[in-house]
């Protein structure tokens, strides 16, 4: 695994719960862990119990003993870690979005295309498409109960940026980043929305804003932001977006991401209404469905709050009894049993490369509108 901090936290916790709550087809041992610190990279492999420590991802692509490199780094490195390990025949799971621009993306499932025709597979980490209630979600959808989809409705409010005195962290530069809320977790909203509806966004019209475009330099790292030092730096990203999208199926979408939304801490919201029927999700509820069935009697109809701990929905038996809940970080076990059983299965893992490509191309448009007064932009 390259990477050690807030995903490399979500993904080690991942690779070390999933074959012990799941039958797994092989065993993953979790071999390496590397970051450019060396203290700080031994002890994270201390904490989350990896056997080994390195400086140089290099060494671990040409490592014999490796066979899956799981990229959990800033979007800048993406490209160049995620191609050279499918050239030397590494398994790639690689974190959203796939990549800082289009470009590049279009390289890696070029990469990802040849070492398929070798058996080596590739998957892009959109983590909540393995949550229960989701899983419930796309099956409802794709057993037609909610009739053909008129309206998405996807948001994304965090607001761990709005103190103007919260330090510049890397998801601030867009060197490093490709963009800000957008991309971070405006990416999810995306794929989410063309996961469960089948279709694509063709075409979007978006808007960008960037309120803050100073901070303190980042001191030392906690979570998602840190300590301030006392020099400041410019902010180069996005602060929050909106655009409204036309996907191929029909329907119309709004989307909305931001990292300012006070007092949301992490509240990923969608709603899909349909002729026959409507989903919502909240991820600050992640446990719950609610449903409503425009078929039913007039008198009867109203949204049903379906709780997704029980055993027939997606990954729940492996888990706990009936109703007791599971949290964010279950999904980086579910993505990590997916992936190893896909991979001793000879099957193409799901989000592929393609699909984080397609996300990109629609962040890509959105910028494209945002700096053309919010006019429309294809996707292709």
């Amino acid at each position: 695994m390259i990477g050690y901090g807030f995903m490399g936290a979500a993904h080690s916790q991942g690779w070390r719960t999933a074959p012990r709550f799941f039958d797994l087809p092989a065993e993953p041992e979790m071999a390496v862990i590397v970051g450019r610190d060396a203290e700080r990279v031994e002890a994270a492999r201390q904490k989350f119990g990896w056997a080994a420590a390195e400086t140089d991802w290099r060494k671990v692509i040409d490592d014999p003993a490796i066979d899956i490199v799981d990229i959990c780094t800033p979007g800048d490195s993406h490209v160049d870690i995620a191609i050279a390990a499918l050239n030397a025949g590494k398994h790639v799971l690689c974190e959203k979005p796939l990549a800082n621009s289009v470009e590049e993306a279009e390289r890696m499932v070029v990469a990802a295309e040849r070492a398929a025709e070798r058996g080596i597979r590739s998957m892009v980490g959109f983590s909540y498409r393995r949550l229960p209630a989701i899983g419930l979600a796309r099956a409802l959808v794709a057993e037609g109960r909610l009739g053909v989809i008129r309206q998405t409705r996807a948001t994304y409010l965090q607001d761990w940026l709005a103190d103007e005195s919260a330090p510049l962290t890397w998801r601030l530069d867009k060197s490093l980043a490709g963009s800000g809320s957008l991309g971070d977790i405006g990416a999810h909203a995306i794929d989410m929305i063309q996961y469960l509806t089948g279709s694509t966004v063709d075409a979007v019209s978006g808007t960008l804003a960037t309120f803050v475009t100073e901070r303190p330099l980042l001191g030392e790292t906690r979570g998602l932001g840190g300590t301030a030092a006392e020099q400041r730096g410019p902010v180069t990203v996005d602060d929050a977006a909106w655009f409204t999208g036309r996907l191929s199926g029909g329907a119309i979408g709004s989307f909305e991401a931001t990292r300012y939304a006070t007092g949301r801490k992490n509240a990923f919201r969608f709603e899909l209404s349909g002729s026959l029927g409507a989903i919502a999700f909240d991820m600050e509820a992640m446990n719950e469905l609610h449903f409503y069935d425009a078929t039913a009697p007039a008198g009867e109809r109203g949204f049903t709050r379906i709780i997704a701990t029980e055993p027939e929905h997606p990954y729940a038996a492996n888990w706990w009894p009936t109703g007791h809940a599971l949290g964010y970080e279950h999904a980086f076990s579910h993505e990590a049993a997916d992936l190893v059983q896909d991979i001793v299965a000879g099957r193409d893992p799901k989000p592929s490369f393609v699909d984080g490509l397609q996300v990109q191309r629609v962040l890509a448009a959105i910028e494209r509108s945002a700096a053309d007064g919010s006019g429309w932009v294809a996707t292709a």
